[in-house]
């Protein structure tokens, strides 16, 4: 239990804490967790995750709020894994299936073209479903998170895909997008280019402008940390942004 001094300490601090997110916890709730155990008065976040999803989160605290927009605007890089053969209602593990097709006849040339198709500048409309990790239950609901205009498609720009396997029925790859891009979304519209479906079987955020997840602590271990020792992992403001 942190006593009065590190209370007061840790209230007036300002910078950005990186942090690897588990599997199977809201982004959201990560950051209500981490500020009510280390009692903080202002937290903010510089782009959210996916509770199927992995990796760095950027926790903002105190004035470092207001460089949230700037982050969320940051270049992301992910190494994914996805499955091919079926397409799911959220593009993640967790949802419906809605297409199934055998995916004997991929083969590398095929996902090359695929990729290529995919690379650039792209058209790209979100999933219309979402898994939300529901709080005191172990599994996903499956919710309605866009619908109407926010379905039109919208001009998103890929730099790059590393294939790192390519093994039938699974498929992984290390990527760099710009802002606004859905790893959900490209994993069910490599599978339609391919013709068989293909969804996201995980995900992992590796990197957010020039923070990289290797410089996180995971989730756990921060919430277990000592006041004076959390203090320590703290990115000042100067340093958030800097090139």
């Amino acid at each position: 239990m942190a006593n009065l001094a590190n209370i007061a300490m840790l209230a007036e601090l300002d910078g950005a804490i990186l942090v690897d997110k588990p599997v199977g916890i809201s982004a959201h709730d990560v950051m209500k967790a981490v500020k009510s155990t280390f009692n903080l008065v202002k937290v903010g976040h510089g782009g959210t995750l996916d509770a199927t999803a992995t990796g760095l989160f950027i926790l903002l605290l105190g004035d470092a709020t207001r460089f949230s927009n700037d982050l969320m605007c940051a270049d992301r890089s992910y190494s994914v894994t996805l499955a091919l053969g079926r397409e799911t209602d959220t593009g993640d593990r967790a949802g419906n299936t809605v297409a199934e097709k055998n995916c004997a006849d991929v083969t590398r040339e095929r996902l090359d073209a695929a990729l290529k198709e995919l690379r650039g500048d792209i058209y790209q409309s979100p999933p219309e479903f979402s898994a939300v990790k529901i709080p005191g239950r172990t599994g996903y609901e499956i919710v309605r998170t866009a619908e109407g205009d926010e379905l039109r498609e919208k001009l998103v720009h890929v730099y790059r895909y590393e294939v790192a396997e390519f093994a039938p029925p699974k498929l992984s790859f290390s990527m760099k997008v710009a802002k606004g891009v859905s790893v959900r979304s490209l994993a069910r519209d490599l599978g339609r280019e391919l013709g068989c479906g293909a969804y996201l079987e995980d995900c992992r955020l590796t990197a957010s402008g020039i923070h990289s997840v290797e410089d996180a602590v995971p989730f756990m271990k921060l919430m277990e940390m000592h006041p004076a020792d959390f203090a320590t992992r703290l990115i000042p403001k100067n340093r958030i942004l800097a090139h």
